[in-house]
């Protein structure tokens, strides 16, 4: 029987970090961590579930098994959607195969739950009957003072890479597209610790969509900064983000950095490409005329970067629930492009790796059937059984665009999360 107690977030009863190093031994864990970023759409500052009372892994007929999965076990749910699930939502299938191995869905219903608010923390456990049996569990271990920092190596040499983008841009005039997310990947080959390297990584992002999971033998340590899907009641929330420009150290070239990206004829022709996707994938399963662009072109400023975040919301129409919400807009529409199953035929063409989780997402629904979901992206990916690591990254590709301004705005995506993790 579940037990549910809160106390002050003034009385500073539990370090996040002390819980998390406590929760990453389970083979099932999440952390959901926004870094003190607030918007109208935050439900709280941090969760953080581990332990598995129950477990859905699926591969297969994922999106019927989540929702039986839903309606039995009636808590909390906590897990990811991989982007080889588009498999089974679309006529499709990926040439490679995913090295690590991610179930296609997977969710847990945690034994114990930790939701830190503006004022209080609650806390939800099968297996903590009060405060003080949890602070009891805690380790007294210390942190590594210098985590394993993997060395990543390419992939795809910058030749390869221009040579995609010169085939991707004949679809492009051709008019088979009309925006794609290009991606490329890194890997290293070494035994890591997860935990450690996630905590010194987030010190660095502090992203709002931060994520630590563990799966079995995988982890994810994801530092995104981007919104999927989130419902609230019957509302639906979209956040797509095209535009990304670097931090400047001075204050007045950091501006003109946010300027810049505004102006940028390129990124927001990105941007609303994209956002009419989403718009599309939403009226799927919205009430008449309730599809809206609630902001264009927002700009927001980040630890590593700045990003340009639009912002869609739909009501969901009574016949629908949030898993087919889910089912009619994923993977979301900035990993992918326009239109999205020609992008997604070209992708799996042009990549030389299978995504697996990346590309995908991690997230919640809540007992009451609402939701919140990031996209993976500014991520490691590891596997512990391997001893493999991975960082992926892309950018959206246009008719207009340079191949050559794109390849480096990779290394720079890749940068954040690979070099940041040598600093």
């Amino acid at each position: 029987m579940t037990t549910r107690y809160t106390f002050p977030l003034d009385q500073d009863v539990f370090k996040q970090d002390e819980l998390l190093q406590l929760a990453a031994k389970s083979e099932h864990c999440q952390l959901l961590d926004s870094n003190g970023y607030r918007d109208k759409y935050s439900q709280f500052n941090w969760l953080l579930g581990w332990g598995s009372k129950a477990a859905l892994e699926s591969s297969e007929n994922s999106f019927a098994k989540l929702r039986a999965f839903k309606k039995e076990q009636e808590d909390w749910l906590l897990g990811h959607l991989a982007y080889p699930l588009k498999d089974e939502i679309e006529n499709l299938h990926s040439r490679n195969c995913d090295i690590l191995n991610w179930p296609h869905l997977a969710f847990f219903v945690p034994q114990t739950l930790i939701i830190a608010q503006e004022s209080s923390v609650i806390c939800q456990s099968y297996i903590y009957k009060n405060a003080a049996q949890l602070k009891a569990a805690l380790s007294i271990n210390t942190l590594p003072p210098y985590p394993t920092h993997p060395k990543f190596e390419a992939s795809l040499s910058k030749a390869q890479y221009l040579k995609h983008i010169a085939a991707l841009k004949g679809e492009l005039q051709a008019g088979n597209i009309y925006e794609i997310n290009f991606c490329q990947a890194w890997y290293a080959q070494e035994e890591i610790d997860p935990f450690a390297l996630f905590v010194a990584l987030n010190q660095k992002h502090k992203a709002p969509f931060t994520s630590f999971y563990r799966w079995g033998d995988r982890y994810l340590l994801c530092f995104s900064p981007e919104r999927y899907l989130q419902k609230k009641a019957s509302k639906l929330i979209s956040q797509p983000i095209k535009g990304t420009a670097p931090r400047a150290k001075s204050e007045k070239e950091d501006e003109a950095r946010k300027q810049g990206l505004l102006a940028s004829e390129k990124e927001r022709a990105e941007n609303v490409m994209i956002v009419d996707l989403v718009r599309n994938d939403l009226s799927r399963t919205a009430a008449k005329a309730s599809v809206k662009v609630e902001e264009l072109f927002g700009l927001y400023t980040f630890n590593a970067v700045h990003q340009m975040i639009s912002t869609i919301s739909s009501e969901l129409a009574p016949q629908y629930d949030l898993i087919d919400a889910l089912e009619t807009s994923f993977p979301m529409g900035s990993m992918t492009g326009a239109p999205k199953i020609s992008a997604m035929q070209l992708i799996d063409q042009h990549e030389n790796f299978n995504r697996g989780l990346y590309s995908g997402s991690v997230g919640y629904i809540s007992p009451t059937g609402d939701a919140d979901f990031n996209v993976i992206i500014r991520s490691i990916l590891y596997s512990s059984q391997l001893q493999k690591a991975e960082v992926k990254v892309g950018g959206a590709i246009t008719i207009h665009c340079n191949a050559e301004e794109e390849y480096q705005e990779c290394l720079l995506k890749a940068e954040k999360v690979i070099a940041a993790s040598h600093a």
